[in-house]
């Protein structure tokens, strides 16, 4: 996949689930992908922090979009293990995600992702996440 902002922003908008949280991506490069979250209501908890399944998914999809910067022509990346270590409650106006590879590879993966929730102005470090892609040929999905 061509790394270019454009093409990760028509990525990013293909995937339906993702579109409708508002997810966005920032900036691309080859393994690295950075994304954002402005929060609305319909993000949070009854409890007044951001929904621990939003910042996955935001972890998650990042992760993926990075592999997929790596992936030969005629593959999709799709997750295989996905680990998450929810570090404190997001209470804020903004999550930002920085996604990484680790170890690229033909078959599988490997990458790792944080979060952080911008509260007044300051980041907190709130979710860090690693993730096994498993890269499969698009005429098998």
């Amino acid at each position: 996949m061509q790394v270019d902002l454009p093409t990760l922003q028509r990525f990013f908008a293909s995937a339906p689930f993702v579109a409708d949280l508002g997810i966005e991506p920032t900036a691309a490069g080859d393994g690295r992908v950075s994304s954002e979250l402005a929060l609305q209501p319909r993000h949070f908890q009854h409890t007044g922090q951001v929904h621990a399944g939003v910042m996955v998914t935001l972890a998650d999809h990042s992760m993926g979009a990075a592999a997929q910067t790596l992936a030969a022509d005629g593959f999709f990346v799709v997750t295989a293990e996905l680990s998450t270590r929810l570090l404190r409650a997001a209470t804020g106006e903004r999550l930002l995600c920085e996604a990484r590879v680790i170890k690229p590879g033909r078959q599988i993966s490997f990458t790792e992702a944080d979060v952080w929730c911008l509260r007044d102005g300051e980041r907190v470090h709130v979710l860090r996440a690693s993730a096994t892609m498993a890269l499969v040929p698009r005429d098998r999905l």
